[in-house]
Formats: structure tokens, sequence, C-alpha cells
């Protein structure tokens, strides 16, 4: 579907829904707006589908005195969607908060209510925020290597080609939105990586040329941006993609488990943004011994993050080699960063644990 058609049926759905509260409050009822629960509570894992899948329960917004300034706040930030994707606008989280400034008692106090809000909106709509006209602050990403991006300039609609392998210093920039890109290349798979100091050093060395990959430095947990990026190369590249993280919980069942599988908050969209059949090549506890690595001690937010994924996670229920490794983890008491591997060499990763790790299967959990 082009932008065009997605932006006709965004205005379409936006209508019908306003025009079915404008009907409801006519004939003397009280108004409701439904969309999926968002949590883990709410979501099913199935390995063929790949990532999580909401179970069907719903929450109900009905008018009422005390909901009245939520219902508003629901209804303005549609129209605010509305008008930007009528004129084939943008806005950035942050300023459909200021936006509401200007609602009077309706306004947002904090922009995690605006925040908030628009998640219920893109839920309800079963579609992503993106496509609704709003954007992040952050940043999608950084790319470097194997990899030709190229995009079409909107006036003049001549072809723009980024060669990811030219830049010198830095890297190319993934944007706030990917759906219109088109992707050349001849590597043989995609490094996604967690920390922009380990991305830094495998450009430094060229990496990617080695090894004839393509470097995406997530910088933690990736937006989703990055990781519809990743989904589009590994999609229409048919490239293979293995994820190198610390070896933490949060790198774990934060980092890797939302870039693989989605997550609870964004069931709605997981089909659109995971990466079902990415591999996890990053720091297990079984490295930790076998390279002997530094370590830290494990925090009890930590601790607390496994015993949450054991208990809630329907991944982490799945996969026993994903047990095994957080038991494994609790037991030793320890936690590893991607940089340890400097205690051996500055390059040690590159010329040795890298290269070891892509060649043994085994070592990898799923």
């Amino acid at each position: 579907m082009s932008k065009a058609e997605q932006n006709t049926e965004v205005i379409k759905e936006i209508k019908t829904l306003a025009q079915s509260v404008y009907k409801t409050i006519r004939d003397g009822k009280s108004p409701q707006l439904s969309m999926p629960l968002r949590s883990l509570l709410n979501v099913t894992y199935d390995p063929k589908e790949g990532f999580f899948e909401l179970m069907g329960k719903e929450k109900r917004r009905t008018l009422t005195a005390s909901t009245i300034r939520t219902f508003a706040q629901t209804l303005l930030l549609m129209k605010e969607s509305k008008a930007v994707v009528e004129t084939d606008d943008i806005m950035t989280k942050r300023e459909a908060y200021y936006v509401s400034k200007n609602w009077g008692d309706a306004r947002f106090n904090e922009q995690p209510e605006s925040d908030a809000v628009m998640d219920d909106i893109e839920a309800m709509m079963q579609t992503n925020r993106e496509q609704l006209g709003f954007i992040p602050e952050e940043k999608g990403g950084e790319v470097a290597g194997n990899l030709v991006v190229i995009e079409t300039d909107p006036e003049t609609k001549q072809k723009i080609e980024h060669d990811c392998t030219r830049y010198v210093s830095g890297a190319y920039s993934i944007p706030s939105s990917v759906e219109d890109l088109k992707f050349k290349t001849s590597a043989k798979f995609i490094l996604d990586i967690e920390t922009a100091g380990m991305f830094q050093r495998l450009v430094k060395h060229k990496y990617w040329k080695s090894a004839n990959c393509i470097l995406v430095s997530m910088g933690g947990v990736p937006t989703r941006a990055c990781r519809r990026f990743i989904r589009r190369l590994n999609d229409e590249l048919k490239l293979p993609v293995y994820v190198f993280t610390d070896g933490d919980p949060y790198g774990y069942l934060n980092i890797y488990r939302t870039l693989k599988v989605g997550s609870g908050n964004a069931a709605h969209i997981n089909k659109y943004f995971c990466v079902p059949n990415a591999k996890f090549i990053g720091v297990t506890p079984q490295d930790i011994i076998d390279y002997k690595l530094p370590t830290h001690p494990l925090k009890d937010v930590d601790v607390k993050r496994v015993k949450d994924g054991m208990k809630n996670d329907p991944f982490v229920q799945h996969y026993k080699e994903w047990q095994k490794a957080l038991n494994q983890l609790v037991t030793m008491k320890k936690r590893a960063e991607q940089q340890a591997f400097a205690a051996h060499d500055l390059n040690y990763v590159i010329s040795k644990y890298l290269p070891e790790k892509l060649k043994n299967e085994k070592t990898w959990l799923p």
C-alpha cells in the first residue's frame, strides 16, 4: 500500500470513529472507545508466527464525569493526527504535548500523559503512530558496512544513494520513517550491536569489510524505526540477523527480546517491527566463563528482571535455552559488558570472539 493510500485509510478510520461517538451522543447514550489491553498479560507467543500477539482482552473508555478529560484528550489528539496526515506533515511526540496547551482544561500536564493517549489511539486503530503522523524524538539507529540505502527526493523525484561503506567517521542515520527506502547489498549477514562504543570499534577497524556484513548500532533498546529497518533488510534481502548485546538481563530481556518478538505494550504492531528469525550471539553466561571475562555483581534489579521474565514472559517460558541461561546468570551472580573483551586485547572481539561465535551455532541462543 502506498503512503497516499495509507493516509486515506487513516483519515477514513478517524472520521468513522468520530462519527460513531457523535451519533451515540446524539442518541442520548454514553459513547465508548475500545482498545486492546497493552501488557504481557494480554499476549501469547507462537514460535510459528514469531512474535507476541494480542489475546483479545480490551479496556473500554466510556464517557463519564470521571473520564471526560481523558476521553476529550483522545478525540482531540485524533483530530490533530487527522490534520497532520491530511497535509502530509509530521508531529513529534514532544510537539503533540505542547499542541495540547491550546486545549484548555483538556491539556496534558506532562508528556507521559500525551504519550499514553497516543499509544491508546495507535492500539485502538491497529496501526502504528508513524502512520498517524507522530514521530519520536530519538534517532533511529546507525548503519555502516556493505549496504546502499536509496531514497527518493519528494520534490525532484531523483534517486539518492547513501553508500554505508563511505563514511570515514560516523555512519548512516536511520530516519524516523523507513517505508519508502530501497536497498542494495552483497553482504552475508546483519550484526545488530547494543552499544555505540562497540559499534564504533567495529566501524573503526572496518569489521564489516572482513566479515562482509552490515553493522547496525541499536543504542540500547532499538527504536521502532531501527527495528523496522532491520526487519525490512531481513525480509527483502533475505539476510540472517545476529544480535550482540551485553551479558545481562537487560540485554537479554529488553533489547534482544524486544527486537526478536516485540513487547506486550506494542503487541498490536509487533508483526511489523520484530525480527522473529534473529539469533543471539551476544555475551552469554557461558561466555563469561569460557572467555574469562571481567564481571560486575548482578544487581537486585537484574535478579528481579529475571524472575519477572520466568514468571510472566511467554518468550522466556517457551525457550528452555533461555531459562537455562538466565538461571546460570543468577547462580553466578555476575554480569558482563561487551567491552569486557578489551581486558584481553582492544580488538580481541574482532580477532577472536566474533569469528569463533559466528562459526559455532551451538553457542547461540534462540
